[in-house]
This record gives C-alpha cells, sequence and structure tokens, in this order.
C-alpha cells in the first residue's frame, strides 16, 4: 500500500546470498563492471518438474553497481537488476523464499498471478510485509501460463531495481511457434534518491520538463497559424496552468533508461539464427515511463497480452504501459544485426538492445522523433473533427466558440460553466447514453465500445482540480506522438482472445470510478479521495460486475487490479482479451468486465509508481476477508 513515512536510508549490508539463473548473473557482473555484455543465447525449454513443485531462494540487499560509468546503490533480487528470470510450468507448485537484509521492511507482488491474498505481497493489506533479517516464504499453485512479473510492494523500491520477470510455460503449447525466446525487461533508473525526485513533484510538478515550448516555439506557431490563434492557444494552457508537453512526471532529464539492466551505450545483445522465429517476451517494469517498441524494418505479431493468448495481430510498433507485458515473434532472416528500440513516449530518451546471430556486430539507431503534445482530445474538448489534431494545426479554430468555457475554475478545472450545463437529466447522470439495460442484455455487442459521455460542473471528489467536457473510449487510438508516420501502431481494439470464455456473463451491476489529480499538488486519487480516507470496494464473491473507469486527468494512468482478470470490453463480447492491467488514456471512459472470484482483500492501483504512493490506490473486499498466509522464520 502507499507508504506513510518520509525516505528512510538504506543501510543493510550489501552482502548477498541465494542462487539465481546464471543468464541474471552474468548479465548483473557485467552491469558491474560496466563492460559490454556477453551474447544472451536466450531461454531454452523448461523440463518438467520430478517433484510437482519448483523453488528459488531470493534475496533483497542493498547492492553496490556501476550503471552508465557510475557508481550506485540499488535494490537487488540475487545481486542483480533486474532480478533473475523465474520460471515455472503450469500445474507446478511455486516454493520461493525471500531473505530480507535491507535495514526496512520489503515485500514481492507478483504481478499478473492469480493466488490467494495472503502470497499477493501487499504489506498491510494481504500480508505484514517482510521485516529485516526475516525470510517469508511465498507458496501457491501456478494455475496459468505466460509472462508476467514480480516486484517490490513498499515503498519506492521498485524505482531502486527492485523488480524481475516471471515466466510460465503452458501445461501443453498450442498456438504460434518459435525457435528461440528472449525475456525483454524495460525500466527507468534514476541516480536521484527516490524519495527526493517525489518530493521536487511535489513543489514543482513540472520540474523534469525540460522540453516546454520556448520563445523559438512561439514564432514558429505564429508563422504557421498566425498569431492570434497562436496567442489563444497559449492563454487556453496558461487558463488550465498545464502543458501541452507535459507528457510524463519523470523524463530524461533524471531517468537512464534500461533494457534488461543496461543502458543503450552499452546494450544488451540477444543471439538469433538467421531464419528463426524469435519470441520476445516484452515487460514494462519502470516506476514512471511508456516505451514506444519497434525493430526497425521488421514486423512484429503480438501473440499475448496480460500473459494471455490474443489472436496474433501483425504490426511495426507497440506501446507498452507500465506494468503491462506483450509477446511478439519476429522472423530475423537476414545474417545481421537488429535494433531494439523502446523509445520513451515523451521522447527524452530511450532504451536499446541488439538482435545478433553473433558477437561483434552493431546496428545503427533508428533516428529519434519530435516529443508529442497533447492535443483537444485529451483535454476532453473533441470538437467533432479535432480528434487527433495536435495543437500546431489549430490555425482554422475559432477560440472565440471557447466561450462558454470556464479554463481556470477549480484551481485550472476544464469544466463547463453554467452556460454550458447539461440538461438536468443528463447533468444528473453522468452515464447517460451508457445506462445499463436489465443484466440479461447488457453485453455490448461487437463494434458497440462506450459511447462519449459528457460531465457536468462535478469534480468528482473534493481533492480533483480537472473535470473534461466530455469523455469516450480511445481503445482505437494508438496514443499521443504515434500513428502519423505510415507504421502500423498497435492498439486495444486489436486485440482479440483466441477462444470464447466459457463463463462470459452479463454484469448484474456497474461500478464507476473517476482517475483525478491535481497537477500542481502533484495529487492523485480514485474520485478525488486519496487512499488513506477512501472506504473500501466491496464485492460478493462470485458476483459479475462492469467496472468503468473515468479519466478526467491530462495524464496516461495504467490502472492494475490484484488477483482478478478484468474483460476489457472492446466490441469483441466473449473473445474480449483477459488483462490484469489496462492503460487510461486522458479524457478516455472505459469499461471491462470482472467476476469477483478471488475471496480476500485486493489492490487496484495506478501503476505510475509516484501516482499510487500519494494516494491513487484503493482495496477492493471480495467476500470475507481470507486472513493471512504464509511461513515467517527467523534468519
Amino acid at each position: 500500500m502507499p507508504s506513510r513515512h518520509t525516505r528512510r536510508q538504506f543501510l543493510g549490508s550489501a552482502a548477498v546470498a541465494g542462487a539465481g539463473l546464471a543468464l541474471s548473473v552474468r548479465a548483473a557482473a557485467a552491469a558491474a563492471a560496466d563492460v559490454p555484455a556477453s551474447l544472451d543465447p536466450g531461454l531454452g525449454p523448461l523440463p518438467p518438474s520430478t517433484t510437482g513443485s519448483r523453488e528459488y531462494d531470493l534475496t533483497i540487499a542493498e547492492s553496490h553497481i556501476r550503471l552508465d560509468g557510475r557508481a550506485a546503490s540499488a535494490v537487488t533480487i540475487n545481486a542483480s537488476v533486474p532480478g533473475p528470470v523465474l520460471r515455472f510450468r503450469e500445474g507446478e507448485d511455486a516454493v520461493i523464499r525471500v531473505r530480507n537484509t535491507l535495514a526496512e521492511d520489503t515485500s514481492i507482488h507478483w504481478h499478473g498471478i492469480l493466488l490467494p491474498p495472503g502470497m499477493d505481497g501487499v504489506p498491510g493489506l494481504s500480508f505484514p510485509g517482510i521485516k529485516p533479517g526475516e525470510t517469508f516464504e511465498y507458496r501457491y499453485p501456478i494455475k496459468q501460463a505466460g509472462t508476467y512479473w514480480y516486484h517490490s510492494h513498499s515503498g519506492l523500491q521498485e524505482q531502486l531495481g527492485h523488480y524481475g520477470a516471471l515466466v510460465i510455460e503452458p501445461a501443453e503449447r498450442v498456438g504460434p511457434t518459435w525457435d528461440r525466446e528472449h525475456v525483454v525487461v524495460l525500466s527507468d533508473w534514476t541516480f536521484e534518491n527516490p524519495y527526493r525526485v517525489l518530493s521536487r513533484l511535489k513543489k514543482q510538478p513540472d520540474a523534469y520538463n525540460y522540453q516546454r515550448r520556448t520563445l523559438a516555439d512561439f514564432f514558429r506557431d505564429v508563422s504557421r497559424d498566425g498569431f492570434s490563434a497562436t496567442v489563444s492557444d497559449r492563454l487556453m494552457w496558461s487558463g488550465m496552468r498545464m502543458n501541452p508537453t507535459d507528457i510524463a512526471d519523470i523524463t530524461g532529464a533524471t531517468y537512464t533508461y534500461l533494457l534488461n539492466g543496461r543502458p543503450a551505450e552499452s546494450p544488451w545483445s540477444g543471439q538469433f539464427v538467421p531464419g528463426e522465429r524469435v519470441l520476445l517476451r516484452l515487460v514494462n517494469a519502470a516506476a514512471g515511463s511508456y516505451f514506444d517498441v519497434r525493430i526497425p524494418g521488421v514486423p512484429m505479431t503480438v501473440v499475448q497480452v496480460s500473459g494471455q493468448p490474443v489472436e496474433p495481430v501483425e504490426r511495426d510498433e507497440l506501446r507498452i504501459a507500465i506494468a503491462e507485458t506483450y509477446d511478439v515473434i519476429v522472423e530475423l532472416r537476414d545474417d545481421r544485426a537488429f535494433t531494439l528500440f523502446a523509445e520513451a513516449m515523451d521522447r527524452s530518451g530511450f532504451a536499446a538492445g541488439t538482435l545478433t546471430p553473433r558477437e561483434g556486430l552493431s546496428a545503427e539507431l533508428p533516428a529519434r522523433r519530435r516529443r508529442p503534445l497533447l492535443t483537444m482530445t485529451d483535454m476532453g474538448m473533441d470538437h467533432g473533427d479535432m480528434a487527433g489534431m495536435d495543437h500546431g494545426d489549430m490555425a482554422g479554430m475559432d477560440h472565440g466558440d471557447m466561450a462558454g468555457m470556464d479554463h481556470g475554475g477549480k484551481g485550472g478545472a476544464m469544466v463547463m460553466s453554467p452556460a454550458a450545463t447539461p440538461s438536468p437529466s443528463t447533468a444528473s447522470d453522468e452515464h447517460a447514453g451508457h445506462e445499463m439495460p436489465p443484466a440479461e442484455t447488457t453485453l455490448r455487442a461487437p463494434g458497440t465500445p462506450p459511447p462519449a459521455t459528457p460531465h457536468g460542473p462535478d469534480t468528482h471528489g473534493p481533492t480533483n482540480a480537472m473535470v473534461p467536457m466530455s469523455t469516450k473510449s480511445r481503445l482505437a487510438e494508438p496514443g499521443a506522438g504515434l500513428g502519423r508516420d505510415g507504421w502500423r501502431v498497435l492498439t486495444y481494439a486489436d486485440l482479440r482472445a483466441v477462444a470464447a470464455w466459457p463463463e462470459y456473463r452479463a454484469p448484474s451491476r456497474e461500478i464507476e470510478l473517476h482517475l483525478t489529480g491535481n497537477m500542481e499538488r502533484f495529487s492523485w486519487a480514485i474520485d478525488g479521495v486519496p487512499f488513506d480516507q477512501a472506504p473500501p470496494i466491496e464485492l460478493a464473491f462470485g458476483e459479475r460486475i462492469r467496472l468503468t473507469m473515468v479519466n478526467d486527468t491530462m495524464m496516461n494512468h495504467p490502472m492494475h487490479l490484484h488477483g482478478m482478470w478484468m474483460e476489457l470490453e472492446s466490441g469483441h463480447g466473449d473473445r474480449s482479451p483477459r488483462i490484469h492491467t489496462i492503460n487510461v488514456k486522458p479524457a478516455e471512459r472505459v469499461s471491462l468486465l470482472v467476476t469477483a472470484d478471488a475471496p480476500g482483500r485486493w489492490a487496484f492501483h495506478c501503476h505510475v509508481l509516484y501516482h499510487m504512493e500519494v494516494g491513487m490506490f484503493r482495496e477492493v473486499r471480495v467476500g470475507a476477508d481470507a486472513g493471512h498466509e504464509g511461513h515467517h522464520n527467523a534468519s
């Protein structure tokens, strides 16, 4: 859960123990020496366990590493960042002993894994945390397959390196085939104390935005759009106390972007044989960064999302939100090296690796793209043909039509003025046009995503400072900065499960939650109420709900539900993709179906670590409390 303490010093021993995979240890040793890593051959077949279980020993410690030519102190798992790749087979039991050598509590959450609540690893919610000097044994059955990951749920340890990948082989492999596979863990690293980063954001939310528009941008826009349109555009943004370059809270001004723990200056290299089909297991383990991933000149076939199989779809690029996982297959036919490029969403930096048939080859980096700008749609001001329009294209817009909008009210909120208030029926029911019919008919037909919904003057909570004029489904949109260069970009609307879900049924009720914030205070919450003041979301065991999220802010929020699947209502009916994390775009309304089939106390939160830390978090209770489980051993 979000911690309620200031930064505590990590004073634990740098000594580490325990065995991890040789691949991770070798990569860690190379990173410590700050020299190029040896060629990664990829993962081979995982033999079945003879005992029905598979065991790992992990040690959490403060370790000294060298990164990008600089010394740093990290929270490591078995001496490496990221931690070792943990591998299992569906149907086995996982037995993982975690020893804490830090001077503070720690934990591990198994992201996307269905397990008993006491094994979920959220301190104060489902278990008490792992005290300094203790060893906690996680034990749970493996009931699924796919690509997942694990990370700390204690304070800001995740930003300090406490994360790793988790791969589960299916009991029986079906579907697309491949010859070799590589795990690709994307992340971000700051040499700053992460609690100092949070403190800076609270004092100045745009402290790391070094890409704000300049006087030169103003004159360029004047020459293109005219003086009046340019001044109107600047006044509009000023009235909202926002900047169209506010794409990410934390940027390359402090972040070094990593691929398998390595910066682009000394990249990770993965091996292949020309002509092979290579599976790339992509994991975004970043604390604050989205990545746009591509291999220039090579299409990617997406075959899994959130560890779950989807109908293969070929694309040139995909945006992977924080905490998401995607499996993609690429065919590398040429006897040469290829660049695996992961560009930060705000274009302030990138991570990169190399896929190569042998040592010593390198590939060119693609040209960097210009940073994107927020649009009218991101403000909930989608005036017909203006959807997806960049602010630089506003020359023909009549800014006088905006006179009915109060850009400065509610501390910069985008709210309707009285002159533009909806009719009483709409103002009293924000879900007008999206109301649930009787339960047996609430499942939407293919091609009918939730419609746009106008908002009234309600601010959705005491701390909220932003309310878009209208919200709508944006599942078919690639996201800011994508889709204008001719490349095929993956969208949520492209994802369709490979088979129909056997228990696809109508929900009995709908829960609508608003993702809210105040940029000036760096305050983030759900329904305008921070976690420590919010009641839990109560679900009856076995009930089926429609969870509708409305993003009242101009930031992206990757929302993660622990313990249960979310079925994305994207118009595919019983072939809706099952996911554990959904990115909710600015001014977006998105709906998912959830079956409350896991009794206990579960977390639901934004996976931007700093948003969660300040309050964008809720407890979800299903039936009776399952209690605390697990085994503690003194050590």
